[in-house]
């Protein structure tokens, strides 16, 4: 039964391995000099002092392959429950091949077994090593990299870790329920495909943030947290726009980020704030006042602070990345596994 199963999953099975091979081979050739640049980089700024502006400049320069990188990981199980899951036997059911394993002695429940066991290692295997090269490639530009692209942060959350073997899963055995439930190979690649994108978005937005309770505080405005800052010529007072990080918690996920006034009431999630501070005179004067970290730039927030403005901020710290981890992928083996259960039922009471 084994080498049945293979003998039906060696083309797909050869594709994805040499996928996997050349994506290696690129990131091997180009990962020491990414690294080294990063580790020369970290030196001069350490002994400059200007840190922050490395940073900035070193994610902007590989921000496209990075981005490219974390993409490859993300649909990569969606491939596998398209191609490999869906298939899998729906295949079989509209050949009626099934009936013909079945009159053998071998049991139906074995057959699927066999079937999902080495087709789904194969799949979360394939899933672990895209995910394995790339977060060794892409660690100099995790800690380097800009607001929203954090490894807390949901787009590259979901590239990184063990949650991709866990996605793959998911989607492997999604793709057989739904091949079993539909009988219809192209359907049954659609609805997958639907499906799992349905769920890879409502996870990070309705449902990871909260995993573990949020973190709620209030900071002062800084060169980490005030985005820009500028008066505009029809307006009285300047506006204050925030950027999603917090000052000391650099890669958490910031889940919100408003301006609080004197008063406490609150500004609007990301909107620009106008902040009561004359621009005529005194520290936010326009001879004072630089676009960006600057003298003047430094000398007008800090008289914004002194008034009593702040960010309000909820946020979940960069130190639960693994806890994240784990628990999401929880999740979604006892998701699989309830579909895996799915598949056995209705094998052996369904189908015929």
């Amino acid at each position: 039964m084994i080498w049945l199963t293979w003998r039906q999953f060696r083309l797909a099975a050869s594709a994805t391995a040499a996928a996997l091979v050349v994506l290696a081979a690129v990131l091997a050739l180009t990962g020491p000099g990414l690294a080294s640049g990063y580790s020369a980089g970290i030196t001069a700024c350490t002994r400059n002092g200007d840190c922050p502006r490395f940073f900035d400049h070193f994610f902007d320069d590989y921000q496209t392959p990075f981005l490219a990188v974390a993409v490859v990981v993300l649909i990569l199980p969606a491939l596998l429950g398209l191609f490999w899951g869906a298939p899998l036997i729906t295949r079989e059911l509209e050949a009626g091949t099934h009936l013909l394993v079945w009159s053998q002695s071998i049991t139906r429940t074995r057959w699927l077994a066999v079937k999902l066991t080495f087709t789904g290692l194969a799949a979360v295997a394939a899933a672990g090593v895209c995910s394995l090269v790339v977060t060794w490639w892409s660690t100099p530009l995790d800690r380097s990299a800009a607001p929203g692209f954090t490894l807390m942060d949901p787009l590259v959350f979901g590239a990184r870790g063990i949650v991709p073997m866990a996605y793959a899963a998911f989607a492997f055995v999604l793709g057989v329920t739904v091949g079993m439930l539909v009988r219809r190979t192209v359907t049954a690649m659609a609805v997958t495909l639907a499906l799992f994108a349905a769920v890879q978005i409502v996870m990070p937005l309705a449902v990871r943030p909260h995993l573990l309770p949020a973190v709620s505080a209030s900071f002062e405005l800084g060169p980490e947290n005030v985005d820009s800052f500028n008066k505009l010529s029809d307006q009285e007072f300047p506006q204050v726009i925030l950027d999603a990080a917090i000052p000391g918690q650099r890669g958490a996920w910031v889940l919100s980020s408003r301006l609080t006034d004197p008063s406490g009431r609150v500004g609007g999630d990301g909107a620009p704030v106008t902040v009561r501070v004359s621009t005529t005179s005194g520290p936010c004067a326009p001879s004072q006042h630089s676009q960006g970290p600057g003298k003047g730039f430094d000398t007008c927030i800090a008289e914004i602070n002194r008034l009593g403005y702040r960010q309000e901020a909820v946020y979940q710290p960069f130190e639960r990345f693994w806890a994240f981890q784990w628990i999401e992928t929880g999740i979604y083996v006892l998701v699989t596994a309830g579909l895996a259960g799915l598949c056995f039922r209705w094998i052996r009471r369904r189908l015929s």
